[in-house]
């Protein structure tokens, strides 16, 4: 007998909006908002000028700006103290700014020079600093996953109290090393805070086109690995769930999700045109929903600075990122012999 059920695909032949209920969180401070707006206006400006470099040619390969997302990280990172440890995907450039990284040594491995990071061996996706606790910026999608599960197990079986926060997007979360890794997160009570950055579109597909399961958050209850939706748009919202989750891991609970709900004003990457959407979602959520102006409202209303100071902070902080340009483009490409460094490592037994 033939069934007559429609194919599933009929289904979801349009991206539904998701929302986030807002709930009541902690609001910042005067001093936590300024150093919030600071830090995401940074990211922000650093990633628009990497996107012009790109444009010049300066910059080669793949390059994922993280334009829109900046309240996930800035918010995670209030959780995150000595000695945890930060991975990610290759959306990778506002990660590494979070973590106190020179923006200076991150433009430099951004256009290949032997200033970078990884001495202009990484590029835009690999980039990598031990001195940080950062451990990468990876190509392959999920792959960070497994390894931030493993930097997790470290420190449950050094018996410390660090937490590895391990970042991924919603097309990564439908990755199968995701859910093995999930699997032996829960069954060994692993302190990972797996941090799901849900900005609604894998590449260039919808995410009610791609996932059975929109509400990522609930991604680990065949585990038992509780989870919680975030507005990833609120820097406040993130800061507060974020805390939290590290203290159910440092208590020796086992891992925690967070789906955080954001929204990325560009492509998927510096060669996605991004002619899946509509323009006028993307303008209704930089209007609505930008992470920034959020923050730059509340420190005019609290009176905590005037346009003048705001505008003194963009000064400086365009100032910043037009030196770190000019230290990428005066830095020397690395010497070829670099091609044969940093592969393997001799261990004394």
């Amino acid at each position: 007998m033939v069934s007559k059920r429609a194919p599933a695909t009929v289904k979801k032949t349009a991206a539904k909006k998701k929302t986030t209920k807002k709930k009541a969180v902690p609001i910042f401070s005067k001093e936590q908002d300024l150093a919030a707006y600071r830090l995401m206006l940074g990211i922000r400006r650093f990633e628009e000028k990497a996107g012009q470099m790109y444009g010049m040619g300066l910059i080669g390969g793949f390059c994922h700006l993280y334009i829109g997302q900046e309240a996930v990280v800035v918010g995670v990172q209030t959780a995150v103290k000595e000695g945890d440890q930060v991975i990610t995907g290759y959306r990778d450039h506002g990660h590494m700014l979070a973590c106190d990284m020179d923006p200076k040594a991150v433009m430099a491995e951004l256009t290949g020079r032997e200033g970078g990071l990884s001495k202009g061996k990484g590029g835009s996706m690999h980039m990598f600093s031990r001195e940080k606790n950062f451990f990468g910026g990876h190509g392959i999608v999920g792959a960070q996953v497994s390894l931030g599960t493993g930097l997790a197990f470290s420190n449950h079986y050094r018996g410390n109290d660090n937490v590895a926060f391990i970042y991924f997007g919603d097309g990564a979360a439908n990755q199968g090393q995701v859910y093995e890794s999930f699997n032996m997160a829960e069954l060994w009570e692993l302190p990972a805070v797996y941090v799901i950055e849900n900005n609604q579109y894998a590449m260039g597909t919808a995410i009610s086109r791609a996932s059975a399961q929109t509400d990522l958050s609930k991604r680990g209850v065949s585990f038992n690995i509780p989870g919680e939706q975030v507005d990833g748009m609120d820097v406040c919202a993130v800061s507060d769930a974020a805390k939290r989750a590290a203290e159910w891991c440092r208590a020796g609970k086992g891992p925690f999700i967070l789906e955080m709900n954001t929204y990325r004003y560009r492509g998927h990457s510096m060669s996605d045109p991004a002619k899946y959407r509509a323009r006028d979602e993307v303008n209704k959520m930089r209007e609505e929903h930008d992470p920034i102006e959020q923050v730059k409202a509340r420190l005019l209303k609290s009176k905590a600075i005037d346009e003048a100071g705001l505008k003194e902070i963009d000064a400086e902080i365009r100032a910043m990122v037009t030196d770190a340009a000019n230290f990428a483009q005066e830095s020397r490409e690395p010497n070829p012999s670099e091609l044969w460094t940093d592969i393997t490592e001799e261990v004394q037994p």
